[in-house]
């Protein structure tokens, strides 16, 4: 018995012993990082302060003043992941039909990179084919029969560029300015810099369709270094609209929200101890992923909207589908959503399938979005919406002129390779030009001639819409600010109304 309540005596006082040497560790470090930090602020300059200061620890998702007065209120960004070929949609080449079953000249070969192209590929035509439409006379394909109707609507950016020809830094690029890991995306710079005007729901939402996430992942909207309470919250548009929504059997609200209270309660007694924000963050994530019980299924049900909107936008309640994502965006920007991203994939389009086609998959794709993209634009300006909501669409990068021949040989369909160095984007709403097309490729679309821009500047402007200077809105991170542009990017003021 004795040796027994030794051995007890003895395991109580390692146990001591360990809980002390954490606390020492613990408090010697923060201790430390707090002289560290002191030090540090103390030099940073009046502006690094300020930017700083968008983040409120207590609530981090109040809504806040940009720079200057905003053209647009809210964002919903169209990814269609994979790259739409522009040869086939908007970027209308007749030169390249005449080209179509010849060999590509050495000259667009020497000195390039392709993702598949081996050896001397063929030139390849437009598959489809193209008419002027709108008082704008914008040249469009028989791939879009209804985006021919809002042409007028949107500017287009006939020579958007990129560094990146493979899928998954190019995405990183677009989004979150950065082709490596780690960079916030563009919709957590956003509600960092704006927070929300409804703090019953994210400030960022992103919905995807397809049948696969992008394949940069979920790291396009993540938060980065920036408070994990700015990563996108993705939704879904088939059974429950967050996983664990909903609360386990037998938890009934009253007991959710004291089990809350009581981790709350611990979490600000860690945050008075050791001062990390990040704990006051979880504290509003927890209260945030309350009040979302009651608000996120509301927003998220279309069951209850007329049978003209479901027919407007060609919706199947109940099933995971663009068209059903398309007008969840509008619902959330109406009810005070800053950011809304969809994306969509499957536009990879290099013919080794034929779903993978650009006569036979693309044109599926197309039909699948067309008349959802449409009915959006089209139902945000009945709503008085469209001109406080920036919409953008676009993918990653291009499609080349010549045929993919991958390992040297035809592919067994009709595709494009991977093309940085020319493609097609749009924005329509939030304060841009109406009918307008910036921009232009050479006879056969492969670079860029006029109106080049680059991701930087699609960023750089989507801010500015926004109003933010975006040199300006900037976060404190290993020691120097850091910005969604990083050291580049001009606002397009070409296109803005």
């Amino acid at each position: 018995m004795g040796r027994r309540k030794d051995l007890v005596q003895e395991a109580l006082e390692a146990k001591f012993q360990q809980q002390t040497r954490r606390n020492f560790l613990k408090e010697s470090f923060m201790g430390l990082g707090g002289l560290a930090l002191g030090s540090f602020l103390g030099s940073c300059s009046s502006d690094q302060k300020a930017a700083s200061s968008l983040f409120d620890p207590a609530n981090p998702l109040m809504a806040k003043a940009p720079h200057f007065a905003p053209k647009a209120k809210s964002v919903i960004y169209l990814h269609m992941a994979g790259a739409p070929s522009q040869l086939e949609l908007f970027d209308f080449k007749p030169e390249l039909h005449k080209m179509d079953g010849q060999d590509c000249p050495q000259s667009f070969l020497e000195g390039k990179k392709f993702a598949f192209i081996r050896g001397v590929p063929k030139m390849l035509g437009p598959q489809a084919k193209f008419a002027q439409y709108g008082q704008s006379q914008a040249w469009v394909s028989n791939y879009l029969p209804h985006f021919q109707s809002v042409v007028d609507e949107v500017s287009f950016l006939k020579a958007v560029t990129t560094d990146q020809f493979n899928h998954a830094p190019a995405q990183l690029l677009m989004q979150t300015g950065s082709a490596r890991l780690g960079r916030p995306s563009m919709g957590s710079w956003v509600t960092y810099g704006l927070g929300t005007e409804n703090q019953d729901l994210p400030g960022f939402v992103v919905l995807t369709s397809g049948g696969a996430n992008p394949d940069a992942g979920k790291s396009i909207w993540g938060s980065g270094f920036l408070p994990s309470v700015y990563q996108g919250v993705q939704c879904r548009s088939q059974g429950d609209p967050i996983l664990f929504l909903n609360d386990p059997e037998g938890i009934s609200r009253d007991l959710r929200k004291a089990s809350i209270e009581a981790i709350n309660k611990v979490n600000q007694e860690e945050f008075k101890e050791y001062g990390d924000p990040e704990t006051l963050s979880r504290i509003a994530q927890y209260e945030m992923a309350y009040r979302m019980q009651i608000s996120v299924p509301e927003v998220m049900n279309i069951n209850d909207e007329p049978a003209y909107i479901h027919e407007m936008y060609g919706t199947q309640p109940g099933k995971s589908a663009f068209a059903n994502n398309a007008l969840l965006a509008r619902k959330l920007v109406e009810k005070g959503v800053r950011f809304v991203q969809l994306f969509d994939w499957g536009w990879d389009t290099h013919g080794t399938s034929e779903g993978g086609s650009i006569d036979i998959g693309l044109v599926n794709k197309c039909r699948g979005s067309d008349k959802a993209i449409t009915a959006l634009l089209l139902d945000l300006k009945q709503r008085g919406l469209l001109e406080e909501t920036l919409v953008v669409w676009g993918g990653e990068f291009g499609r080349t002129p010549m045929a993919e021949n991958r390992e040297g040989k035809p592919n067994a369909f009709k595709g494009r390779d991977h093309h940085a160095e020319a493609f097609t984007m749009w924005m329509a709403g939030g304060g841009i030009k109406k009918g307008f097309t910036y921009g232009e490729t050479d006879e056969i679309g492969y670079s860029a001639v006029s109106g080049k821009v680059t991701p930087y500047d699609i960023q750089a402007t989507i801010l500015d819409q926004l109003g933010f200077n975006h040199e300006k809105l900037t976060y404190e991170f290993q020691g120097r600010p850091f910005r969604l542009t990083d050291v580049e990017g001009n606002v397009i003021r070409e296109i803005l109304g």
